[in-house]
C-alpha cells in the first residue's frame, strides 16, 4: 500500500507542478488537477488534504533537492570540485524538475506570497552558507576575489534557466526539447567559465 501511496502522490505532484508551471497558483483548480491526474478529486484530498498543502508539495520537490545541490560546497575544502559538482547538480535538477522549477520561479518572482516561511528560512540559511564558502576560499586565495554574491546570482541564472526559459533555448536551438546532450555540453561550457573566470584553484 505505501508504493502504491507514493505512486499517486508522485503522479499528483507531477500533473500539479504542469499546471501550476502554465497558469499560476491562483488559477489553477484541484478539480483540473485531478482531471488531468485521472483520478477522483476527493483521492486528491485524501492525499494532500488542502490545495495549499498540495502546492507545497510541488516546491518541496524541487526546493529540496536545490537545497541538497549545496551540499559539495559545504561539505568539500576544494573550491574546484565543490564548484563543478554543484554545477551539475544544478542542471541536473532543472533537467529533472523542470515544471516544478518554473513553478518556483514564478512564485519567487511575483514575490513569493504563497512560499512557506520554512522553505523561505532554508533557502537563505543555505544562501548564508555558499557566500561565506566563497569568501573561504577567496581569503585562501583559491578564487580570485569576485564579487561573492554576484557569482550565487549567476550560478542561480544560468543553471535554472534550461528549465524556467527551456522554451526560449527550444526555439532558438530549433528543437522540440532538450536532450541530454544539451545539458553535459551546458555543463563543461559553465564549468570552465567559472573555473577559468574566477581563477578557481585546488585547496593546498
Amino acid at each position: 500500500m505505501s508504493r502504491i501511496r507514493t505512486k499517486n502522490q508522485e503522479k499528483i505532484i507531477e500533473v500539479a507542478s504542469q499546471l501550476f508551471a502554465e497558469k499560476g497558483y491562483a488559477a489553477t483548480t484541484t478539480a483540473e488537477i485531478a482531471q488531468r491526474a485521472e483520478i477522483p478529486k476527493p483521492n486528491l484530498y485524501y492525499y494532500f488534504n488542502t490545495k495549499d498543502n498540495l502546492y507545497r508539495a510541488v516546491l518541496e520537490s524541487v526546493t529540496q533537492p536545490l537545497l541538497e545541490a549545496s551540499y559539495p560546497i559545504e561539505q568539500l575544502n576544494d573550491p574546484r570540485d565543490a564548484l563543478t559538482q554543484y554545477i551539475r547538480t544544478k542542471l541536473r535538477i532543472s533537467k529533472e524538475y523542470a515544471a516544478a522549477s518554473k513553478t518556483f520561479a514564478a512564485e519567487v518572482m511575483a514575490g513569493a506570497p504563497h512560499l512557506p516561511s520554512d522553505i523561505a528560512e532554508s533557502l537563505m540559511d543555505q544562501s548564508r552558507m555558499i557566500l561565506n564558502k566563497f569568501e573561504y576560499w577567496i581569503d585562501r586565495g583559491w578564487m580570485e576575489p569576485v564579487p561573492p554574491k554576484h557569482l550565487m546570482f549567476m550560478l542561480w541564472s544560468s543553471t535554472q534557466t534550461y528549465a524556467d526559459f527551456n522554451w526560449q533555448i527550444c526555439q532558438v536551438s530549433g528543437q522540440f526539447e532538450l536532450e541530454d546532450q544539451d545539458f553535459e555540453d551546458a555543463a563543461e561550457f559553465l564549468v570552465n567559465l567559472v573555473l577559468r573566470g574566477c581563477g578557481v584553484k585546488h585547496a593546498d
